[in-house]
């Protein structure tokens, strides 16, 4: 809990602390220690990841990232964040950008998958706020009930089961997958 002495910390503080072993997010200033999520939830985010990434690559579309990159939504206090997977257009970082510390604009799409520790409330809350910070798709991953849960502003929520084909739409155009390939 921050108290009126306590100090918040930048964005800068997180990199360097990165260096030293921490590992978390900042929201608003206040240091949120993350841990390992565990083999199946890094399997199901390489296995999306790598095919977003070839898909992105071949249309020189713009960039993935995964986890550990963080992205900076706020200053002044600091907020940053770390998706599982991001990707960020062309149209809002350049292919050419100078990619050094957190990616400074917000995702078109960034990805979520449920650890073991987190509640459905949470990962809910996690998808709004991204979504806040002009993200144009959320999906939910839910290992445990095999599903996807794409959230878009101002549409309903999609749940997508292993039956279903994951589609980027206008945010990701031509993007595609079976659920059943990355769950």
């Amino acid at each position: 809990m921050t108290t009126a002495r306590s100090k918040l910390m930048t964005a800068g503080d997180l990199l360097r602390l990165y260096s030293k072993g921490v590992k978390g997010e900042l929201i608003r200033g206040v240091l949120h220690e993350t841990m390992a999520a565990g083999v199946r939830h890094g399997k199901i985010a390489i296995r999306l990841g790598g095919r977003m990434d070839v898909h992105v690559e071949q249309g020189r579309l713009g960039h993935v990232f995964g986890s550990d990159s963080g992205v900076l939504l706020e200053r002044n206090p600091d907020t940053v964040r770390e998706p599982d997977l991001a990707y960020v257009s062309a149209e809002r970082l350049p292919l050419d950008a100078e990619l050094d510390g957190y990616c400074p604009v917000p995702p078109d799409l960034v990805v979520e998958i449920v650890s073991p520790s987190d509640t459905e409330q949470a990962m809910d809350d996690k998808a709004t706020m991204w979504l806040s910070f002009g993200v144009r798709m959320a999906l939910v991953i839910n290992p445990e009930t095999r599903t996807i849960r794409v959230r878009q502003p101002d549409l309903p929520t999609v749940i997508l089961t292993v039956d279903d084909t994951l589609e980027g739409g206008e945010v990701l155009p031509g993007f595609s997958c079976l659920v059943q390939e990355i769950l």
